[in-house]
């Protein structure tokens, strides 16, 4: 399974560690930067993981910046995007089987590391349930036109 990943300066470090960590699990990581803890601005990397995955580049996202939450506004900014911004293995389970995201955002500086690993393996290993939930992920995508 190739993920794109990526962060700002807030989750560089566990962007860092999650990206060896998928690797070591397996995936095909794509790293999209920063190379540094330099100060950055997270738009332009939430940008670079939705479009590589709305190109079908990567099957799936993962952002980490301070709370998660900045990735999420403006990887959702992506016709095909479909980012959440989670704090709990139940609600990555749950993002998945019902809303089919695509792209997880994380936070670095109020999550630990272990259990953000919990929740990206959570995450990329639920599948989308479908049945009544396809109709609203139509809807989801026909506000995008």
């Amino acid at each position: 399974m190739r993920v794109s990943i990526a962060s700002d300066h807030a989750g560089f470090e566990q962007k860092q560690r999650l990206a060896q960590y998928l690797r070591d699990e397996g995936a095909d990581v794509i790293d999209l930067g920063p190379t540094t803890d330099d100060r950055v601005d997270y738009p332009d990397f939430a940008r670079a993981v939705a479009e590589n995955v709305a190109a079908g580049d990567s099957r799936f996202g993962v952002l980490v910046c301070g709370t998660g939450i900045g990735m999420a506004m403006a990887a959702n900014k992506v016709p095909g995007i479909r980012a959440a911004n989670i704090m709990d293995i139940r609600f990555a389970e749950l993002t998945r089987q019902h809303n089919d995201a695509n792209v997880v955002t994380l936070s670095g500086r109020f999550v630990t590391f272990e259990d953000n690993c919990r929740i990206v393996n959570a995450f990329l290993n639920t599948p989308f349930e479908g049945g009544r939930h396809a109709g609203r992920i139509q809807k989801i995508s026909d506000l995008e036109k």
